[in-house]
């Protein structure tokens, strides 16, 4: 047991990584056992292996951080092992995030869609204004600087002053942390919110280990005045460990404002520190209203391919289908009018297609995810258009009015 605990100790990021994935692997490949699916081992290995990598072990991470934050290690082994998973913690959720965001279409996040633009469905707009993101990256960047400072350097090589900086620009690093997580946490999002978390943990531990580093040093008075000058006072406060954290808050505010001038510098605008989260729709700090979202049924393939891009589809207006506005074009309107005379002329066999297509359809609809794809399958459909626009010639006396009010609203 013993040898196990040192062991543990030598390597703990690797023994947690190690836990999480086999719990992970346990779990899946029991469900799969239970699902009586032949090829449990492989599903279980593999799936587990990704889920206690990308889906358990941040939040074990969480965890361990938030025990380091409330209990101080006498062992100095253990003080180490804490600093590392403060390290991989920042690692791992720069690597995480980065992947989380570029896959936030899965969530109906887009990101690069400004709060004025017309979206589909369930669809949201960019929780951060694209226009200001270099000022919240080099804000969180300037946070992360003034981690690394305590975090690497020696206490008693650096001066208060510069001690009382970096807490500033941490608290800079964490005001992000925090505007990121009440803009878009909650529980479809809580992953994303799991590494700026873990940030506000990690800055109020460094601080308080900070703190407690400075009041257990000796000697820290080695300048006297024989007058009360003001410079006094001001060393007598710097040098007052219990001080830093108010003094930090105060120093925020001229260290912010040279972030920003430098940041104006290179064509972003002071204001856009706040209009970041204000220059948004569909989140908590919005102030924007966006259009409404146009309603695309996915389990169709002509609505679908009528989300492609307007240069390839055509989109003629807005129609209405089941109660929400869609984008209709010429395709939609001939496939939409021949199967009413499909339905009018031969009911039967409208009832048997209309089987078949939704059996076969719906499938092929749910893959259609992007506008390449819609446009692809608007082409396809070209030859089955000309088939339907000749049965609609052929049967209707007046086909282009039959086709002219589909997907009007009705009165």
């Amino acid at each position: 047991m013993n040898k196990t605990w040192e062991r543990i100790k030598k390597r703990p990021v690797l023994y947690s990584l190690a836990l999480s994935i086999s719990i992970c692997i346990i779990g899946m490949t029991g469900f799969e056992v239970v699902s009586l699916n032949t090829n449990f081992i492989r599903s279980g290995i593999f799936g587990g292996f990704f889920a206690g990598l990308f889906l358990l072990y941040p939040f074990v991470l969480t965890l361990i951080n938030l025990v380091a934050l409330f209990i101080v290690p006498k062992d100095i082994i253990w003080k180490k092992n804490f600093k590392r998973f403060e390290y991989i913690t920042l690692l791992l959720g720069v690597i995480y995030s980065c992947i989380a965001l570029s896959a936030m279409d899965v969530l109906d996040i887009i990101m690069d869609a400004e709060w004025n633009e017309v979206l589909y469905n369930n669809q949201k707009h960019q929780p951060v204004w694209l226009d200001a993101m270099p000022t919240v990256l080099v804000l969180c960047g300037v946070g992360i600087l003034g981690y690394l400072v305590l975090s690497l350097f020696k206490l008693e090589k650096l001066p208060p002053l510069v001690i009382v900086l970096s807490m500033s620009a941490m608290y800079l690093g964490v005001s992000q942390c925090i505007l990121w997580c009440v803009q878009i946490c909650d529980i479809s999002t809580c992953l994303i919110c799991l590494f700026p978390f873990n940030c506000i943990i990690i800055a109020m531990k460094t601080i308080r280990c900070k703190i407690a580093e400075w009041n257990s040093m000796e000697n820290k008075s080695d300048v006297s005045y024989e007058e009360k000058t003001a410079l006094h006072a001001l060393n007598n406060r710097l040098r007052n460990a219990a001080c830093w954290p108010v003094l930090a808050l105060v120093m925020m505010l001229p260290l912010l404002g040279v972030v920003l001038c430098i940041l104006v510098l290179f064509g972003q605008r002071p204001d856009y520190l706040i209009k970041a989260w204000t220059e948004t729709a569909d989140w908590r700090l919005s102030q924007q209203i966006a259009p409404p979202n146009v309603q695309v049924d996915e389990h169709y393939l002509c609505t679908v391919a009528a989300g492609g891009h307007a240069g390839i589809v055509k989109p003629l207006r807005m129609g209405e289908r089941h109660g929400h506005r869609v984008v209709v074009n010429r395709q939609l309107c001939i496939a939409n009018a021949f199967e009413q005379i499909l339905e009018e002329r031969l009911p039967g066999f409208h009832r048997f297609v209309r089987y078949v297509y939704d059996t076969c359809g719906f499938p092929v609809a749910r893959l259609i995810r992007t506008k390449l794809a819609a446009d692809i399958v608007y082409i396809l459909m070209k030859p089955l258009e000309w088939m339907f626009l000749i049965v609609i010639y052929l049967c209707d006396a007046k086909p282009e009015n039959r086709i002219a009010v589909q997907y009007l609203p009705r009165r």
